[in-house]
């Protein structure tokens, strides 16, 4: 082998060392990260509460159904914190009788602890706001926690990032295990999700695996042209 022909060798061994370091980083999981925000719970007539399957906003609950949201710091469905209060429609709706025309739902608001507080906020001193509400038989979840706890804000992708003014700015913030909460921003995004592009896929990114192929693409086309001069 030429000089020319093991210098190219060295140059492409080199380059499909980088991809295959560049593809382990990429590939390696990221640092265990929670959101902060309002998640949604339901319950239709049980003693229990059921992660919600849609947004309230979707939601249509029937009459004699609770509804409950919860404001806390939790790194997937599977520790999210439930609103402490029971979803006790018989209690909340105790005397509401229902209308024609109408469904009563009860709606259970749980503002959570200092503890999961945006920096330089802190939670309602009633921690816990309960409400029945009758409202028409079409109505969604969002529509019935309106009439318990306004004001109601959303951001513009309709996730909701606040009730009854709280937290007052910010919306699904994300905070990495054992960094420093920064502090909250109206312009801070929502989770976001593999399909968006820069959520937490399993995989290496696009670009990291292009750029490396491009490398060993020039790489191969150099030892082609030295084999040719030889």
């Amino acid at each position: 082998m030429t000089t020319v022909r093991r210098g190219v060798a060295r140059t492409v061994a080199a380059a499909a060392g980088a991809l295959l370091t560049l593809t382990a980083v990429a590939a390696a999981p990221a640092q265990a990260a929670g959101y902060r925000y309002w998640s949604f719970w339901e319950s239709d007539g049980g003693t229990s509460w059921t992660y919600a399957t849609q947004g309230p906003a979707t939601a249509r609950p029937a009459d004699g159904d609770a509804i409950g949201f919860r404001f806390a710091l939790s790194k997937g469905t599977s520790d999210t914190s439930k609103p402490s209060a029971a979803p006790d429609f018989p209690g909340i709706c105790a005397g509401v009788e229902k209308k024609d025309g109408s469904k009563r739902i009860a709606v259970v608001v749980d503002f959570g602890g200092p503890q999961d507080a945006p920096p330089g906020e802190k939670p309602p001193q009633k921690p816990v706001t309960t409400g029945c509400v009758q409202v028409r038989e079409d109505a969604t979840g969002a529509e019935a926690l309106a009439e318990v706890a306004k004001p109601l804000r959303y951001d513009g992708a309709a996730m909701l990032c606040g009730i009854a003014g709280y937290p007052a700015r910010g919306c699904g913030e994300q905070v990495a295990e054992g960094e420093e909460q920064p502090a909250p921003s109206s312009a801070s995004p929502a989770p976001t999700t593999a399909a968006s592009g820069s959520g937490s896929g399993d995989g290496p990114s696009f670009g990291v695996l292009a750029g490396g192929a491009a490398v060993l693409a020039l790489g191969g086309a150099a030892i082609w042209k030295a084999r040719r001069r030889g």
